[in-house]
């Protein structure tokens, strides 16, 4: 597979699961700090009097992950942008030294009512951690490009990782 996949070679039942990745305190710290300076996210002793008992990674710091690590394995999708997301829930906290991974289905595709250059295409995401809870959720639907718009950039380097369904379907 080289290149762009277009809305057209998006396959309804597809799944892609990224590679493992470690969490640190300091990153989480760093990053709640700058963008979700509650407590709980950016000073270890006084999380330990919070509910959560210890430190805990901010909710928007588990869609930044989900974000890079997703990227890794869909990034070679042909995305116009998103227009939604459905659906979200942080169902368990992220905490220093847990290790995730981004996985990802395609749950439907259909044409655009509005647009000739795009179809939309709606995943259900999933951050599990190593005991595989799920960390964070959510359903999001996108614009796809369409074959005869072209590729809107220089080729993508495609996810060796990328599964398909078991009938052996794929681009």
């Amino acid at each position: 597979m080289a290149g762009w996949r277009f809305w057209e070679d998006i396959i309804v039942g597809e799944h892609t699961q990224s590679r493992a990745f470690a969490v640190t305190a300091a990153a989480m710290t760093e990053f709640a700090v700058r963008y979700d300076p509650q407590y709980f996210h950016t000073d270890a002793m006084l999380a330990a009097q919070s509910p959560f008992g210890e430190l805990i990674a901010s909710g928007l710091y588990n869609c930044a992950l989900w974000r890079i690590l997703d990227h890794e394995e869909n990034g070679d999708i042909a995305w116009v942008c998103g227009i939604a997301w459905d659906n979200v829930r942080w169902a368990a906290p992220l905490r220093p030294g847990d290790v995730v991974r981004a996985t990802s289905v395609v749950l439907s595709k259909r044409p655009s009512g509005k647009r000739t250059d795009a179809g939309i295409v709606t995943l259900h995401h999933q951050l599990l951690n190593q005991e595989d809870q799920v960390v964070i959720r959510f359903d999001s639907t996108s614009f796809v490009r369409l074959r005869a718009t072209g590729s809107p950039a220089p080729d993508p380097v495609p996810s060796p990782s990328r599964r398909f369904p078991a009938d052996g379907g794929g681009a």
